[in-house]
């Protein structure tokens, strides 16, 4: 077998077990909770047999060495490197705190980056990478980079159910913060899973997905009644997630997970990724920008967001302690980081050209 059929079983199970953990968080059944748990288990197992699988490939193919032969010099070999660091930080925490209830929040945002990776097409052909980014420094930016994009990933999660459980008035703003932005995240993924299920993943790479494909089964259909059906219906779930946004936060508190524990979750997950973001992902990248392209910053579009996405979690932290901001406003904070993560690995490599361009096909 090679690393795509292992790949392939990983990506099943992380959608089976967002299914279990999503129904033990509605239904409170332990065996559920254990069944969500054995198949994560099983699918990061698989995970991690691909992932050196790949790498054992890209050695013999490339011939760089197997420091420079680490599977990330690409959207789809960073997508799957970035789901298996959030699955792992997972692991820990539900071993660490004993409780099952992060799996229904920790999950769907793997799930949405495997579906990203199925619905696009993007190429899953190894590629050596060219001389100029043959570099050791590839192993220390790129792994930092996506450890730290895993730790705000579960900090988007615990800061999202912190302020479920804490802001329950419906008027308030932090409460509307919270439901439309959960609203929005889920409707992008179920309208992610219409595409898949329309076009097969017909395209070819991302940015031909990007400008062909993506939406166009709902938001941008060709056909002006399908797309304003797609709108109100986006309209109507999110409104849905704010009226019954109570109930998900007496789910939560049902199962122990108090304001405390998700704002320490959520302060640790932070604290753990944001100095090594700032080694990895400013200056490790600053020393292979030099060597690669010789300056140490220029102002690509990927290290302006990154150094955006950089300020904001040092307001974090400088919120934190020195200002001592508590409660929702510093758990806004925190949510408000991961979207700027998001469009920094996201957004850039698909939107906007540069020198990082290359990690996009």
């Amino acid at each position: 077998m090679d690393s795509s059929q292992f790949y392939g079983i990983a990506s099943i199970a992380y959608i089976l077990a967002m299914v279990a953990y999503i129904a033990y968080l509605s239904f409170r059944n332990g065996t559920v909770g254990v069944v969500a748990t054995t198949i994560t288990v099983i699918g990061f197992v698989s995970h991690t047999i691909a992932f050196f699988i790949r790498w054992k490939e890209f050695y013999d193919i490339g011939q760089m060495g197997v420091m420079r032969a680490i599977p990330l010099t690409n959207l789809y070999e960073s997508l799957i490197f970035f789901v298996w660091c959030l699955i792992l930080g997972y692991l820990v925490i539900e071993w660490q705190y004993k409780n099952r209830s992060f799996g229904a929040f920790i999950t769907p945002i793997a799930g949405m980056a495997l579906a990203f990776i199925d619905i696009s097409g993007m190429s899953k052909d190894i590629h050596p990478l060219i001389p100029a980014l043959q570099s050791n420094w590839l192993l220390a930016h790129v792994t930092m980079s996506f450890i730290a994009y895993a730790t705000f990933a579960i900090s988007f999660a615990t800061g999202i159910m912190f302020l479920a459980v804490t802001v329950t008035d419906k008027k308030s703003g932090a409460y509307l913060f919270w439901t439309i932005t959960l609203g929005v995240f889920l409707a992008i993924l179920i309208a992610m899973g219409i595409d898949f299920i329309v076009f097969k993943a017909a395209a070819q790479n991302p940015e031909s997905f990007i400008k062909s494909y993506l939406f166009k089964a709902t938001f941008r259909s060709g056909n002006g009644v399908i797309s304003l059906i797609s709108y109100i219906a986006a309209a109507g779930f999110i409104f849905l997630v704010w009226k019954y946004g109570q109930v998900l936060s007496r789910i939560i508190s049902s199962f122990s997970l108090n304001r405390d524990l998700l704002d320490d979750l959520t302060y640790k997950s932070i604290a753990i990724g944001f100095p090594v973001f700032t080694l990895g992902g400013l200056i490790f990248g600053a020393i292979w920008a030099d060597q690669a392209w010789g300056k140490y910053w220029s102002w690509d579009p990927k290290e302006t967001w990154s150094l955006i996405t950089w300020f904001v979690y040092a307001f974090y932290l400088h919120a934190r302690f020195m200002r001592g901001w508590k409660d929702t406003k510093i758990a806004v904070v925190a949510v408000i980081g991961f979207v700027c993560t998001i469009f920094t690995y996201l957004g850039v490599n698909l939107l906007l050209s540069g020198l990082h361009s290359y990690g996009g096909a």
